[in-house]
């Protein structure tokens, strides 16, 4: 069995809590990375996966429930020195290379910050030469640490946000939609770099995207999320050629294909909550169906997914 790295418990994220207008961005997840991994997390935008990563790192409080990273709860009360020891071993990709960089700072500043946070450098020649380590790692070379992040396209801008990340030496990274901002051209190049990185320094990844195919070439498990829940969570192979939930096989049905013949004929299923026919207090959660592929059902749709009998 693989080490678990982190554990969520029961997450919550909630804003406007007691108002009018609340939003149950994520309404109690429950799921595991385990160490060395790439756990790819999906959903239609506004689902809440993007919040869910942000609140595993702690930019957002939790509501309520735990985040256990090497057993040790996050979210609970925690010294500036725990923070800080904390804030080395995990990092965070952002969705926009654009906006998430400077634009005032050069790249030399940028990707030192973490290295200046931390002390790990002990002087200025050894600062220099972890940051044009760093850049020659993502892909750039040393000329560029004297430029600006305007002077560089999407791709380049992107390697300099991974550059950042690696920059205090983590295990684990979270990618919040890294690819989506950048021309199909370049995503290939940026998530060959993410496995090629992962492979050399035994990363742990969460990777957050809305293209289900990008997503099942890097992950080894991919969780599915809906309206702030958990549906699904399965191997990456498992989940894609054998999709239990409704909602998953809704969102696979709307992978487009290269093959006009297969296009022409594709029909797409659609997905709605109110099928279920849940009675008020009924037992609705996460439940194993196959070793290692849970669902989100009630026990009466889970006997029906044990025998086969639920599948569309």
């Amino acid at each position: 069995m693989a080490e678990k790295l982190l554990e969520i418990r029961n997450l919550k994220q909630h804003f406007n809590v007691g108002k009018a207008n609340e939003v149950k961005a994520v309404d109690g997840i429950s799921f595991d990375i385990y160490k060395g991994e790439t756990l790819g997390l999906v959903g239609e935008s506004g689902c809440g996966k993007s919040t869910t990563g942000r609140s595993i790192i702690r930019l957002y409080d939790a509501t309520d429930g735990e985040v256990l990273y090497e057993g040790e709860n996050v979210h609970g009360k925690k010294s500036k020195k725990d923070l800080k020891k904390f804030n080395r071993k995990m990092q965070m990709i952002f969705q926009d290379p654009y906006a998430s960089l400077n634009q005032r700072m050069k790249v030399m500043d940028i990707i030192a910050e973490g290295i200046d946070i931390h002390g790990l450098a002990k002087n200025s020649k050894e600062r220099e030469k972890m940051v044009f380590d760093l850049l020659d790692t993502v892909g750039l070379n040393k000329e560029h640490a004297n430029r600006y992040p305007h002077e560089f396209s999407g791709g380049q801008r992107q390697r300099l946000g991974i550059a950042r990340a690696l920059a205090v030496d983590p295990d684990f990274i979270i990618a919040d939609e890294p690819i989506s901002a950048l021309d199909v051209s370049i995503q290939a190049q940026v998530v060959n770099l993410l496995k090629e990185l992962q492979e050399e320094k035994g990363l742990t990844y969460l990777f957050i995207a809305h293209d289900l195919s990008m997503v099942k070439y890097i992950s080894d498990r991919i969780a599915v999320m809906y309206f702030g829940k958990m549906v699904e969570l399965a191997p990456a192979d498992d989940l894609y050629n054998n999709p239990m939930h409704p909602y998953t096989q809704s969102l696979l049905s709307a992978i487009p294909l290269p093959d006009p013949n297969y296009e022409r004929n594709r029909v797409r299923k659609s997905y709605d909550p109110a099928s279920h026919n849940y009675a008020e207090g009924e037992d609705v959660r996460m439940r194993e169906i196959t070793p290692g592929h849970f669902v989100d059902c009630s026990e009466r749709e889970f006997e029906a997914l044990k025998a086969g009998s639920l599948k569309v």
